[in-house]
């Protein structure tokens, strides 16, 4: 569906300035949408994994340790796979944020998958430079990933930041020179990113940010110490169809969960990178950009 086809449905929870504000930019921030309940609810669960994080000695199925983690200093990068860990965690996958998401790619969305990323005061968690889409192509670009913010968080803590209009703008390399996929653009081609098109996206507990795949985003590391934990999700309209496997699958992979399943893929002329192939599995883009990941598959699917 094109833009003008989405806006043409009433909107379920954004204002119509909102949705115009995501296509014309890639983009958009709601402050304090999700209800008190709900974010209540989702900060309890968050900190007792950050607890039973403490327990463990390396990365796993669930959660992503880095560098001198431990039980007295938990360094925990990434809940893997929340949808599947919490049923609070799904439910509100399947809840507001399904809504706000056909606001956006249409009134039939699918769920593709969801993650929680942490800021845990370190200069190495900082997020480098990329676009999301060339981790999963898909048929189209209707596809955007929902991250709400289960702290404060300002520019002191890491918050996302996008560079506006980059999701109409020609797709980056994300491999290196050697052939070796690093999930972010090189050196160079950061260097070249025009910093006066950058938007941080600050906001309280409850607030959201909006991102297509194809937009360039990143975040800074966190000068506090004090976890900053970002709730994402990621949906698709259901006339996007994936071309790869999927990075990290879970049961609830590929559901909808707003209208129905279509019967005609959609397809954009523009081109798309293709990732490594996933059908091995994935660790994180931490250990992508870091360079941790040596095993990591070279080949394209």
């Amino acid at each position: 569906m094109t833009p003008e086809d989405i806006l043409k449905h009433p909107a379920r929870v954004l204002t119509q300035a909102q949705r115009e504000c995501y296509f014309e930019h890639g983009y958009v921030g709601v402050e304090s949408i999700v209800p008190k309940d709900v974010l209540a609810e989702l900060q309890a669960v968050t900190a007792d994994f950050l607890d039973k994080s403490r327990h463990e000695t390396e990365s796993g199925n669930v959660f992503d340790v880095g560098p001198g983690h431990s039980a007295a200093n938990p360094v925990l990068r990434r809940l893997k796979s929340p949808d599947e860990q919490s049923d609070a965690y799904w439910q509100f996958s399947t809840g507001l944020m399904a809504d706000v998401a056909a606001d956006l790619v249409g009134p039939n969305v699918t769920f593709h998958h969801s993650k929680l990323n942490f800021k845990w005061y370190d200069e190495s968690d900082t997020v480098k430079w990329h676009q999301d889409i060339q981790f999963f192509p898909h048929t189209n670009y209707n596809v955007l990933t929902i991250g709400c913010y289960l702290e404060d968080t300002d520019m002191i803590n890491g918050p996302l930041a996008v560079l506006k209009g980059s999701h109409n703008e020609p797709l980056y390399d994300q491999y290196d020179s050697d052939g070796n996929w690093t999930g972010m653009l090189s050196d160079e081609d950061a260097a070249g990113v025009d910093q006066s098109r950058v938007a941080y996206l600050t906001g309280p507990a409850g607030s959201i940010t909006i991102h297509n795949a194809r937009t360039l985003h990143f975040s800074p590391s966190s000068k506090s110490p004090v976890p900053r934990p970002l709730l994402l999700n990621c949906y698709t309209s259901s006339d996007a169809k994936p071309y790869t496997a999927h990075p990290m699958p879970t049961r609830n992979t590929y559901k909808i969960v707003r209208g129905e399943q279509v019967r005609w893929a959609d397809h954009d002329p523009r081109p798309c990178q293709l990732p490594p192939d996933w059908s091995g599995g994935y660790t994180s883009i931490y250990a992508a950009q870091s360079g941790e990941d040596k095993a990591a598959p070279k080949g394209m699917m």
